[in-house]
């Protein structure tokens, strides 16, 4: 338990203040974005605050690493608004806990570790466009409804929202320079409430999206056929919430380790996530995974150890409870001040300064997973979109290294030494470094610097070798390992293997 839960392991240095104030301002900004979406997909708000209460507690606590932020996040809920629209909550309800159990797999047969094919330009794409997205969804606070249309805010209401949140990014800014011991979006926000209470400025407020006042998650079976019809409507929704929630919370999870100088364990988180998702769909949660947001501004805080999470999972049920009425008072000015400064430190201005020195294929992969991330408001798309331009650019540029070393012996033997990878895309290549025609009777193609990485590669081997048999000469291959020998069974006749100085490798097939 105490290696586990980190928590209890009092060996670990935690600043307690750090954590508590930590966890705080992460349940204040987090409650009017599990809100938002709640609105957003037509379910009570409340499904929304209890997504993350549950979500934030279970991952605080057994999830791949500390500093981790979990809670009712619009990636996911945003594929749920078909089934909610199509069928009612009770199927979303049992769509969440199928995810769950998705994700759980997925940590139990150790499939997290994939997340590390996700190349740099891809994370660069996902961050920046996840960073404008946060920014966009804040403009929304800006609008009001009139006439059951929404409408951009005008004249003083304009004023006093844009210079309530210009004074929240101030202070956010300028805090740190007088104490780094308070989070400065936590005193943004207190200073900007006690403004606005003091004189009586009318401006929107955290009740004037929805009350947030009820009682415990209710324990609560999802009220439908239990069926396989039941299973073929809830599973795509399901499956694609599973892997959005996944894709989105290990790449967070990267991110933290990155910032943090630390590793988190991605397959331990798969199974917290899928457990608070199961947890969410009996008890009233419309499911979640990480959020980047809510885990930056913790980091931004000081937090490195679990209690956060748990402070600010544990005041988002305090405040359903019994804290409502107080809460329901916080200005949204504040929170999408908060919210700006956070999109402003996710986005990697980094990859401004480094795009020159970038290969344009990076540069395009980033802009592209940016785009889709932006437009379609679909991470999972855009990273798997990315990854797959990614590995075909490689699979090109590897192609393109493989050549051959010719020379003839003393005693009129032709040798060919094979520099690079031997794969579907390098296939082409190779067979044309050959010149069958002239050669003399006896070849020797010499593996010792290439590696035969497919089936494709082997057909290829196959082949040469054919062309050799049918020209009356014979090719020997050096430097093949017993795994591609057993693979060249229709070639035996005419290819001798040295195997004598050659490395054990496993081929794909």
């Amino acid at each position: 338990m105490k290696g586990y839960i980190n928590l209890f392991d009092f060996t670990q240095k935690i600043n307690y203040k750090n954590e508590i104030l930590a966890g705080l301002t992460v349940a204040m900004t987090m409650m009017p974005e599990s809100l938002s979406f709640a609105i957003l997909a037509g379910f009570s708000p409340l499904v929304g605050l209890y997504a993350a209460f549950i979500m934030g507690l279970i991952t605080s606590i057994f999830g791949g690493r500390p500093g981790l932020i979990s809670g009712g996040a619009g990636a996911t809920v945003i594929v749920l608004i078909a089934l909610m629209q199509s069928h009612g909550v009770e199927y979303v309800f049992a769509a969440v806990a199928l995810a769950g159990i998705f994700q759980i797999l997925v940590g139990v047969f150790k499939f997290g570790k994939f997340v590390r094919l996700v190349p740099q330009p891809v994370m660069y794409g996902f961050v920046n466009g996840l960073a404008v997205v946060i920014f966009m969804s804040q403009l929304e606070q800006f609008k009001t409804v009139v006439n059951g249309e929404q409408v951009w805010l005008t004249g003083s209401p304009l004023m006093i929202m844009a210079g309530l949140v210009a004074l929240t990014v101030v202070i956010v800014l300028g805090f740190p320079k007088i104490t780094k011991a308070i989070p400065p979006s936590l005193v943004a926000i207190i200073v900007v409430s006690f403004i606005v209470l003091g004189f009586g400025i009318e401006t929107k407020t955290v009740r004037d999206i929805a009350s947030v006042s009820g009682g415990f998650p209710p324990f609560h079976i999802p009220d439908i056929p239990f069926n396989f019809s039941t299973l073929e409507i809830i599973f795509p929704y399901a499956l694609v919430m599973g892997a959005v929630g996944l894709t989105e919370g290990l790449l967070t999870l990267n991110l933290v380790d990155e910032i943090t100088g630390t590793r988190g364990d991605g397959n331990r988180e798969c199974i917290a996530q899928g457990s608070a998702n199961i947890l969410n769909g009996f008890f009233t949660g419309m499911g979640g995974c990480p959020m980047i947001a809510q885990t930056l501004v913790n980091l931004s805080a000081g937090a490195r150890a679990r209690l956060s999470g748990i402070i600010a999972s544990l005041t988002i049920l305090m405040i359903i409870l019994f804290g409502a009425p107080i809460i329901e008072l916080v200005p949204m000015a504040a929170l999408t001040g908060v919210m700006f400064m956070v999109a402003i430190g996710t986005f990697e201005w980094v990859s401004f300064r480094i795009i020159n020195k970038m290969p344009k294929q990076d540069v395009f992969v980033g802009i592209l997973v940016a785009a889709i991330t932006i437009y379609l408001h679909n991470l999972a798309l855009a990273v798997l979109v990315g990854v797959i331009i990614s590995a075909l650019v490689f699979a090109w540029e590897s192609a393109k290294r493989i050549r051959a070393q010719k020379m003839t012996d003393e005693n009129g033997v032709k040798h060919y030494k094979i520099y690079g990878p031997l794969f579907f895309g390098s296939v082409a290549a190779f067979m044309e470094k050959f010149d069958v025609a002239t050669d003399p009777e006896k070849v020797i193609i010499d593996f010792s610097e290439s590696r035969v990485a497919d089936m494709s590669g082997i057909e290829a081997l196959n082949k040469i070798t054919e062309k050799y048999q049918r020209a009356g000469k014979k090719a020997h291959l050096t430097h093949l390992s017993p795994d591609c020998r057993r693979l060249l069974a229709n070639a035996q006749d005419v290819i001798e293997v040295n195997i004598i100085d050659d490395p054990n490798y496993h081929v794909a097939v």
